[in-house]
């Protein structure tokens, strides 16, 4: 019997980020194969990424990246990650998949899900930037605000960053499709962790996204997030199995 494709919650909101994100990233494009959706971006390569559409077996999988390994050929990409959604909504638990042609095992991520509601509290501190400055943020590399760069006018697409003396030290985006609102690349620079500052700016991208008309939000988290996430009323939904192509 054939088992039925796993669309987890949150993957259209997904998928049409990567397809906002595609027309303003040069050279980017979103490809479709008969397996997968393959997110290419030649001069962005954390965002070398495809979720297998069709099927979540070995076999399946192993078709996926056949394919996939000459789309990212093509556009000259070499180190991209096959995403298998599965159902297990507990990041121990064992993967649907063992192997996936020449492709290595890599991370977990665990899909989560919130339903919005009024009431959440918007921050002083968070602002809008542009995605290479909230990405910064959420990363190793502070952004003073005079660098923060103009917001990108993509519909549905908001970078934030959270500001501690005139410096960005914490960041994320968001993309609001229909009623849903996807949430993604939250982080802080290290120095600045176990303050409560992922949470505010949290609190404030969801409060934005309700005020905007979402009646949910989902994400991807690691497990160092998953308690923040579920304190926030996230719940786990699903989870996508990674492997890479190096």
């Amino acid at each position: 019997m054939t088992e039925l494709p796993i669309a987890l919650p949150g993957q259209e909101t997904l998928l049409a980020s990567w397809e906002t994100l595609a027309q303003i990233s040069h050279g980017a494009v979103l490809s479709r194969t008969s397996t997968a959706v393959a997110a290419v971006f030649p001069s962005w390569l954390p965002l070398n990424n495809a979720i297998m559409l069709n099927g979540h077996d070995g076999a399946a999988a192993t078709a996926a990246a056949f394919e996939l390994t000459s789309v990212y050929a093509d556009a000259g990409v070499d180190a991209w990650a096959l995403w298998v959604p599965s159902r297990a909504t507990d990041l121990d638990a064992p993967d649907e998949v063992r192997e996936v042609g020449a492709l290595f095992r890599d991370t977990t991520t665990l899909v989560m899900r919130a339903t919005l509601s009024a009431g959440r509290r918007r921050h002083d501190g968070v602002v809008r930037g542009s995605i290479a400055a909230a990405t910064l943020a959420a990363g190793d590399e502070a952004v003073p605000v005079a660098d923060l760069g103009d917001p990108e006018q993509a519909p549905g697409l908001t970078a934030w960053v959270l500001l501690k003396d005139d410096v960005a030290v914490a960041g994320a985006w968001s993309f609001l499709h229909g009623t849903d609102c996807g949430i993604y690349a939250v982080g802080t620079m290290p120095e600045w962790r176990r303050r409560g500052l992922a949470r505010s700016l949290m609190e404030h991208v969801l409060a934005d996204a309700h005020r905007r008309g979402a009646l949910t939000a989902s994400l991807q988290s690691t497990r160092m997030a998953q308690h923040l996430y579920e304190s926030l009323g996230f719940q786990p939904a699903g989870r996508y199995e990674e492997w890479t192509s190096k």
